[in-house]
């Protein structure tokens, strides 16, 4: 039996335009010869890097100190 597909979300355009026009200040020519991949890395080079993951050690002191109520 397959499971059922996740609900396809609609493309994030006011997010996009915002980003393309407002923070990149990229003419509407520029931005719509741009491929949603070439977007997110341009943007992505404007924002603090992602911080790295937790290993389990961490995760499991976080799990210890901050337990989930029963």
């Amino acid at each position: 039996m397959r499971p059922e597909p996740a609900a396809a979300r609609p493309f994030p355009w006011a997010a996009a335009m915002g980003a393309g026009f407002g923070l990149l200040r990229l003419s509407p020519d520029a931005f719509w010869r741009m491929t949603p991949r070439e977007l997110a890395a341009a943007v992505s080079a404007l924002l603090p890097p992602a911080p790295d993951h937790l290993s389990r050690p961490d995760l499991s002191a976080l799990m210890a100190r901050f337990p989930d109520p029963s």
